[in-house]
């Protein structure tokens, strides 16, 4: 250290702290005009990110925005048999209230030693669309605008194109003589892309094979209707419009209950009826008899010979997801080939007539 003059005293250096003086005594460092504009900037930005998360909430219908109940629920697999009483009330008063129906809400639990498969025979469908609307009135689907779980492809003979097919076409009569028909639906895949890329895990497979969405965990992002393959996937981008006396009351929660506006939606082999012993919708309604539906895992079951015995064709089979659903053909028997008798025609008998 330098020596001072005699006489001289040195000052403090304000560099350096002032041991003698406790900390807590300091007085606070003065604002400047560079910390002032720092500190407002930074609220300014906070506060602006906040106004813009929150302006989608000011177009929205006081009915769409979630309660506290509704924010705070648990995902479906986490939630106590408790948990869903107080849930299902929940839903049952929501729908009494927009709908002025005292709903039937269930939850029927997958079935132990059953998987679930589903046949169409593509030979005898005529291409009616009957499965399309039982379909839309079992599962409480929109009416306005109509969502729709089934496509009906309509195909042109000797082709197996999906790409030039139509599922827009309007006929005299049916089946138009130079097409034939392909109903597509949720395939209800082994290996479901859907439930890979959902980030929530709002959809995921059960025991008995069906893929199911927990409406209320999922967050409208439509990344698994990218991901399906099969054009499956529904999303609502209004809210669902049923007219008054047509909701079908009898639903489950994971199933045909009314969905709400930003969510996505799709089939669910109206498990709200096939775990209960019932068959779908689809298929009770189809006039040809071109719907096969039960439980693969039993040798007996008429799914499990079609697939032992048919000519079967899996859509899309190179995309690896193993589909649940597929598709036979008839070697006799169908409107494309010759009446199914196993005796010979009397050609005889036939000339002379």
């Amino acid at each position: 250290m330098d020596e001072l003059p005699e006489g001289t005293n040195r000052e403090p250096d304000s560099t350096e702290p002032d041991s003698t003086e406790p900390e807590s005594t300091k007085p606070a460092a003065p604002s400047t005009r560079r910390r002032f504009l720092h500190h407002g900037l930074v609220t300014l930005t906070g506060a602006s990110a906040l106004a813009a998360a929150a302006s989608p909430l000011l177009h929205l219908d006081p009915d769409d925005i979630p309660s506290v109940q509704e924010f705070l629920q648990k995902h479906y697999k986490e939630m106590t048999p408790e948990d869903k009483i107080k849930v299902f009330k929940r839903i049952t008063e929501e729908v009494n209230k927009r709908h002025n129906v005292e709903a039937n809400l269930s939850d029927p639990p997958p079935m132990d030693g059953v998987e679930f498969v589903y046949g169409l025979n593509i030979t005898r469908c005529v291409g009616c669309r009957r499965c399309v609307h039982a379909c839309v009135e079992e599962n409480n689907q929109s009416r306005a605008p109509e969502i729709q779980y089934i496509r009906v492809l309509e195909m042109e003979k000797g082709s197996i194109d999906v790409e030039s097919s139509s599922h827009y076409y309007e006929h005299e009569s049916l089946p138009h003589p130079h097409k034939y028909y392909m109903p597509v639906q949720c395939h209800q895949c082994t290996k479901p892309a859907c439930v890979k890329v959902c980030p929530v895990e709002a959809t995921w497979q059960e025991p008995d094979g069906i893929t199911v969405i927990d409406y209320d965990w999922c967050i409208g992002c439509r990344y698994c209707q990218a991901a399906c393959p099969y054009w499956a996937r529904r999303f609502n981008w209004t809210t669902p419009q049923i007219p008054e006396g047509e909701l079908n009351k009898e639903m489950s929660y994971l199933s045909n209950r009314p969905r709400a506006k930003g969510v996505m939606e799709k089939c669910t082999f109206c498990l709200h009826r096939t775990r209960t012993g019932r068959l779908p919708a689809c298929l009770e309604v189809c006039p040809t008899g071109s719907r096969k539906f039960g439980n693969v895992l039993d040798p007996d079951s008429e799914v499990a010979y079609i697939l032992r015995h048919k000519r079967v064709y899996v859509f899309k089979e190179e995309v690896g997801t193993i589909p649940r659903f597929f598709y036979y053909f008839d070697e006799r028997g169908s409107r494309y080939r010759d009446p199914m008798n196993d005796e010979p025609a009397d050609e005889t008998a036939e000339g002379e007539a």
